[in-house]
């Protein structure tokens, strides 16, 4: 037995679309501003493919992701190939200085997980965690656009 769960948050990021694009499309620095991902790794045969692992605690899971849909400045959509189902899409949106971020993730939460947490309760932390991924990326794109300037 297993549920799905998805969530959906966004940020605006006081930066051009150029630049906010460019650093969220870079998969392999993702663990610079999201907490529970610890590694990503673009496969070197095949770039729509990248492996990724997740580690919080004592939980700990991997996949293999698929780039399904890339339209740039715009969207980026995936899904899990093997290890633990997920699927989502990252949306940008162009303010004309400053962008919106939009993170939708959806995944199968697995059934021993079920038995020992209670739904709302993981989406809960799930939520608040991927909100404070995105405004770490907020400050991440922030301060490296000081850098440049």
């Amino acid at each position: 037995m297993s549920d799905w769960l998805e969530h959906s948050v966004q940020i605006e990021v006081a930066a051009p679309i150029d630049l906010v694009w460019n650093l969220w499309s870079d998969l392999e620095e993702m663990p610079q501003w999201m907490k529970w991902i610890e590694s990503v790794k673009i496969l070197e045969d095949n770039p729509d493919l990248s492996r990724w692992k997740l580690a919080t605690g004592n939980i700990e899971f991997s996949w293999l992701s698929k780039i399904n849909r890339i339209v740039t400045h715009q969207i980026i959509q995936w899904e899990s190939v093997d290890g633990l189902p997920n699927r989502g899409a990252i949306r940008f949106y162009d303010r004309h200085g400053s962008s919106i971020v939009r993170l939708t993730v959806a995944y199968k939460v697995p059934g021993w997980l079920i038995k020992i947490m209670d739904n709302l309760f993981l989406g809960r932390v799930v939520e608040s965690t991927l909100m404070a991924d995105l405004e770490r990326f907020r400050d991440y794109v922030i301060a490296l656009e000081k850098k440049e300037k």
